[in-house]
């Protein structure tokens, strides 16, 4: 278990040392997660609205994992080496789009538009 938790931390460094977006977004979301108790109400608003922060730090970090693996594998340009990168890229996307939509309903439920 120890072993795990040294590789994960290990992985997380690597992250932080080489992908842009990731740094990008655990800036974010080390910006909006006090906001979660602010405007969450009670634990499961809370846990959702900082859960959603972590799923697009999850998916960032399979993502790069996915792009590593593929630049391993050939840097020259192959239709599915794109396609995975693209699909990883895509599921970023989705967290990013499920996140703002949370943290925007609930935004507006709490300035009372909603």
């Amino acid at each position: 278990m120890i072993g795990a938790a040294r590789y994960s931390c290990r992985g997380i460094r690597a992250a932080w040392k080489n992908e842009e977006s990731f740094r990008q977004e655990v800036a974010l979301a080390a910006l909006m997660a006090p906001f979660a108790f602010v405007i969450g109400e009670g634990f499961v608003e809370r846990s959702l609205l900082l859960g959603s922060l972590l799923l697009v730090l999850m998916v960032e970090l399979l993502n790069s994992a996915i792009e590593t693996l593929t630049d391993r594998v050939g840097k020259e340009h192959h239709e599915l080496s794109g396609r995975a990168k693209d699909l990883g890229s895509a599921a970023v996307m989705m967290a990013l789009i499920l996140t703002g939509g949370l943290w925007g309903a609930k935004t507006l439920i709490f300035l009372g538009f909603l």
